[in-house]
């Protein structure tokens, strides 16, 4: 592994941890996540303390921009036995895994 990568695993995982983001999440609550922390973090809610408020921004918009890189550049898997494996039905689970026997004990 590079230096690069894994400068690059630590920033997303700190990106993540900062966004409060779970193991899985789709863009929608990634997205979320972050307007509802600029909401929080807003300068203007925080004007006893607008220099913490705007670090805080500004840490949380490059966090946002770390998690939509990452989520861009994801190589998404085609290989078509993958796909009918995460989208079979329970009946073709069991097919597949156990067989096509109806044998009684």
């Amino acid at each position: 592994m590079s230096a690069h990568s894994s400068s690059s695993f630590e920033k997303i995982i700190k990106a993540k941890s900062l966004l409060g983001l779970r193991e899985k999440a789709t863009l929608k609550e990634i997205k979320n996540k972050y307007k509802n922390l600029m909401k929080k973090w807003h300068p203007d809610k925080h004007k006893n303390n607008i220099e913490q408020a705007t670090k805080m921004s500004a840490q949380i918009n490059e966090a946002y921009k770390t998690i939509l890189d990452y989520c861009n550049n994801y190589e998404y898997s085609f290989d078509e036995e993958e796909i009918a494996n995460k989208y079979q039905s329970p009946s073709e689970w069991m097919k597949n895994r156990f067989g096509d026997k109806k044998e009684t004990i």
